[in-house]
């Protein structure tokens, strides 16, 4: 059996870290459970630098004292970049050996949405309120909102967490 500690309690998070896992590591032996873990960020992280920091505390504190073959991390955020507003995930996955650092895609925030998240609130609380929504980041997302399901938050998630294996599936080129 292989152990996996995800540092979060968002079921959509240990969801997509299962997904992503079963495929890379080819088993279904696999027992993945979320803690909570600080980010020891923001709530919600605005910038590239919080938002990859977040992530990296909370795989160090899977690491602290629970024994496991891979810890995984997977922190949201938002940035304003040179071409607009938008919000994506870092993952970090760490094991004895190694650690990676991989991302999701950007979806752009409408104008409206970044104002909000400027003034201090939450991503998931603000799509709640524009789409009328309960508990939207523990369900598709503002992703999955944003684009009419087409894709989700843990369609994401298991495509980041499955980029940022690569260096465990070819350790000998990393």
């Amino acid at each position: 059996m292989i152990k996996i500690v995800v540092g979060s309690t968002n079921p959509v998070k240990i969801n997509a870290v299962k997904k992503a896992m079963v495929k890379v590591l080819a088993t279904n032996s696999i027992e993945c459970v979320g803690i909570s873990a600080p980010s020891g960020v923001a709530e919600q992280p605005m910038s590239c630098d919080e938002t990859l920091e977040g992530a990296i505390n909370r795989v160090k504190y899977c690491q602290q004292d629970i024994q496991a073959d891979y810890y995984v991390a997977i922190e949201g955020g938002v940035h304003e970049f040179e071409y607009g507003p938008a919000t994506f995930a870092y993952v970090v996955i760490a094991n004895h050996e190694r650690q990676s650092v991989g991302r999701s895609s950007n979806l752009p925030l409408p104008p409206k949405v970044y104002q909000a998240l400027k003034n201090g609130e939450e991503l998931g609380h603000v799509m709640d309120r524009l789409f009328a929504t309960d508990n939207v980041k523990q369900k598709e997302g503002a992703i999955g909102l944003l684009t009419n399901k087409l894709a989700t938050r843990e369609s994401v998630y298991t495509l980041a967490t499955t980029l940022a294996m690569a260096p465990f599936i070819n350790p000998e080129l990393y």
